[in-house]
């Protein structure tokens, strides 16, 4: 008989445990929970639940836990679903207990040390194959097993068919890219976009608006995409505009809620340093660093105007959507 194979997810939050317990459904793996939290660690392995998560949600019996890093030597998949600013450094830290063999598998979004994609900084400092998987994924809909759509991206495409197979017969579905890049670029900059589209459904509840300002933001991802080397394509894919609808037009979306607290004024900078803003920080990191480094102009950009509403404390907000619609790229 075959080994089983070995997944570890790194982290026990919504997102690795919904994903752990779907691969575990398939009754066909070994699937470890890897987590600092030992309060998690026992309730998944005494009580099938995640309390801190989905406490009326049992988990599969066959779902264990650890908070054993020794873990990671043995694990033929490693999926990393820890936030985005400690990917790398975790990973670094960790280093001599990978696996020298394991897929190593990024879930976060955003970007990791010195504003690098996070595969960028990964490669760094593990010689193990790199993917990421990006989509439009609300955790509470995957662990209810809710068919959900995933981009795996890699430049190691012979891998594919493997992952193919780990999610076969599973909720989760997944289409693939090699176009790093742009795959990361856009998981980046669908929190951008998510928060305009929040300001300007505060300010006018108006599907015309709506629409007008959603194909606008689309038509602006595409282009900062290409400028930056990713593909057109990639903006077709379910990391491309399916994650940024998901973002875009869900209450559950952190960053769509700012855009509706900023609209309807609510919004303050204590609550913003209290909260990891995915798209705040993705403004401010694109318009002071990326492209000035890059030479790239903003000016006739919606994410500048922006970057204005988050910089400038006595901008008009009242004249926002009235701004952003005059933009063209």
């Amino acid at each position: 008989m075959d080994k089983k194979l070995k997944i570890c997810f790194v982290g026990s939050g919504a997102i690795t445990t919904s994903m752990s317990n779907v691969i575990c459904l398939k009754e066909a793996y070994d699937v470890t929970l890897l987590s600092i939290e030992e309060d998690v660690v026992k309730s998944i392995n005494e009580d099938h639940l995640n309390r801190k998560y989905f406490p009326n949600v049992r988990l599969h019996p066959s779902l264990t836990a650890t908070s054993d890093r020794g873990v990671l030597r043995t694990s033929d998949v490693i999926f990393l679903g820890i936030p985005s600013n400690v990917v790398v450094n975790y990973v670094s830290e960790s280093k001599e207990l990978f696996n020298p063999n394991a897929l190593v598998v990024n879930l976060a979004k955003g970007f990791g040390v010195d504003h690098k994609t996070i595969p960028q900084g990964l490669s760094r400092v593990i010689d193990n194959p790199i993917f990421s998987m990006k989509g439009p994924s609300f955790a509470r809909e995957i662990i209810n097993n809710l068919p959900t759509g995933f981009t795996l991206v890699s430049k190691r495409e012979r891998y594919f068919k493997g992952f193919e197979e780990i999610f076969k017969d599973t909720s989760i579905h997944l289409d693939f890219s090699s176009d790093v890049y742009g795959v990361e670029m856009a998981s980046i900059l669908k929190n951008v976009y998510a928060i305009i589209v929040g300001i300007v459904d505060a300010h006018f509840d108006s599907p015309n608006l709506r629409s007008l300002i959603i194909t606008k933001s689309i038509n602006e991802m595409r282009v900062i995409m290409t400028r930056f080397g990713g593909k057109e394509e990639t903006m077709f894919k379910y990391c491309g505009f399916g994650d940024f609808s998901l973002t875009a037009l869900n209450d559950l979306s952190r960053n769509r809620t700012l855009g509706l607290l900023i609209g309807k004024g609510f919004f303050t900078s204590d609550i913003s340093e209290k909260v990891v803003l995915e798209g705040r920080i993705a403004t401010n990191v694109f318009v002071e660093e990326i492209a000035k480094k890059r030479n790239i102009k903003t000016k006739n950009l919606m994410l500048k105007e922006l970057y204005k509403v988050f910089n400038d404390p006595n901008y008009d907000m009242a004249n926002f959507v009235n701004r952003i619609i005059s933009i063209t790229p």
